[in-house]
């Protein structure tokens, strides 16, 4: 009668061993979860980055080619100062020191975007009257471990009154 009741279940060893077992799955699948949250984190921080310098070059490039550049300060490659349509005056002001790109209008700063590690603004003006034509952007973001250069050209058009 006592071989009866040993064979009906598991031992004490076999129950330690499934537990092992268990617990090595179970500490697998957890690395492997935590990994691939740590993962999506990063990408979208990346991709927050990068869209918003994406959207920057493309408020700046809008406004360059709709308003004239300002020639004062040709050689200044941190600032660009846009003379809209409208009369009004904005500048795009990059703080290597802050690694932000602000928007100044009426003499209020706005933050366009952050983690910008450089930015170049280049104004050709190769005209007789000495007015740019045109201006090449150039801004290097950060996220983490991960740099992403991102560009773009405008060539203003002159505004008919």
């Amino acid at each position: 009668m006592r071989n009866k009741r040993y064979h009906r279940g598991f031992t004490i060893v076999e129950m330690l061993i499934a537990l092992a077992i268990t617990a090595i799955l179970l500490t697998a699948i957890a690395v492997a979860f935590n990994a691939s949250i740590i993962n999506f984190n990063e990408n979208q921080n990346i991709f927050k980055a990068i869209n918003g310098a994406r959207q920057a070059l493309s408020r700046i490039t809008t406004q360059v080619r709709t308003g004239l550049v300002d020639q004062t300060n040709i050689s200044d490659q941190t600032r660009c100062k846009v003379l809209c349509a409208d009369g009004s005056t904005v500048t795009y002001r990059y703080e290597s020191d802050e690694q932000k790109l602000y928007l100044n209008t009426s003499g209020v700063n706005h933050l366009l975007c952050d983690k910008v590690t450089a930015m170049t603004f280049k104004k050709d003006s190769n005209t007789p009257t000495g007015d740019v034509k045109s201006v090449q952007i150039s801004m290097t973001v950060v996220s983490g471990d991960v740099r992403q250069t991102v560009a773009a050209a405008a060539v203003v058009r002159k505004v008919l009154n």
